[in-house]
């Protein structure tokens, strides 16, 4: 990707010398109504800050001339979206979003919402064009092949900060490795693995019923009618009525 940035709430005027950043602030919408440097949190600051991040991606989509974007490292916390009461929860939640599919713009602030808000976790991308990956602590970085000048200059008149910066998430096909996993059977603790190597992206894509602009980075449940396509790239003996098994693909 030609151009990246980091672009966050954080100043950086007060990251040390190692880029640590320095001075107290909140890092979630969970710190909602916590003080910070002797000021409350409340609500409608919050909402202020999250509209900024949430316009920012909207100005990058367009400059980069897209109107979709495909999720990727779907994860979804059923536990927060159960909790209607919160102040936090909107109706347009209920969006039937699902790995790899493919989200057009007048949906995608929403997801950016549900994001910023714990709801859910995801990534964003259109393959080798662009992308939106959202990290830890109110932290988001963007990627595209147009240099979106003005796009830049939105956030920052929206007191978001701009850095040119690599994005941690950022992987290209030829540093993704990837392993197929094994757990005991309704356990969480990760007993065995094995690396694949050598096998096409087209053809993992295939055997795991993603698209063709699916990175095929993330985890995956390996399940019967795919376990034919790992076990002949494996030493291991699959046993499903011992093991549950997952595909694990990062760096």
């Amino acid at each position: 990707m030609k151009y990246q940035w980091r672009i966050t709430k954080y100043n950086p005027a007060f990251r040390d010398q190692d880029g640590v950043y320095m001075k107290d602030e909140w890092i979630s919408s969970s710190d909602i109504g916590q003080t910070f440097n002797g000021k409350e949190l409340t609500l409608n600051e919050y909402l202020e800050v999250e509209k900024a991040y949430v316009h920012a991606v909207m100005e990058f989509l367009k400059e980069s001339q897209l109107t979709s974007l495909r999720i990727i490292q779907l994860q979804i916390h059923h536990e927060f979206l159960s909790d209607k009461s919160s102040l936090l929860y909107e109706e347009a939640f209920y969006l039937p979003i699902v790995e790899d599919a493919v989200i057009h713009e007048k949906d995608i602030p929403t997801v950016c919402k549900m994001v910023l808000r714990d709801y859910i976790h995801c990534h964003f991308v259109s393959m080798g064009q662009f992308f939106v990956h959202f990290g830890w602590d109110y932290y988001m970085y963007i990627g595209s092949n147009q240099p979106c000048n003005n796009a830049i200059k939105f956030a920052q008149n929206n007191k978001l900060f701009v850095e040119e910066y690599p994005s941690p998430y950022y992987l290209v096909e030829e540093k993704v490795i990837r392993y197929v996993e094994w757990a005991a059977k309704n356990e969480e603790v990760i007993v065995g693995e094995e690396r694949l190597q050598n096998v096409p992206l087209s053809e993992l894509q295939k055997a795991l019923h993603l698209s063709e602009e699916h990175p095929v980075i993330g985890s995956f449940t390996i399940k019967h009618d795919n376990k034919d396509f790992f076990q002949q790239f494996i030493n291991h003996k699959m046993d499903f009525s011992k093991y549950e098994y997952y595909l694990y693909c990062g760096d």
